[in-house]
């Protein structure tokens, strides 16, 4: 069974001008949390209609290797 990735398994906070405080939930209930200064990585995923699952693992593995 592959576990899906889906915009709804982040949430993510205005902490300044360029910058957002972005968590992520994995299906275990584990959260990690970076801020994130990526604005063109933010625009594909937070500011899309329907994100792309390679943006979204984009962003996942930016949080991960950021703290």
């Amino acid at each position: 069974m592959t576990n899906s990735i889906s915009i709804t398994d982040f949430s993510f906070q205005f902490s300044g001008h360029g910058h957002y405080k972005v968590s992520y939930t994995y299906p275990s209930g584990k959260t990690i949390s970076a801020t994130i200064n990526h604005m063109p990585l933010i625009d594909c995923t937070k500011n899309s209609d329907e994100p792309k699952k390679k943006d979204l693992i984009d962003l996942k593995n930016t949080i991960k290797y950021n703290n």
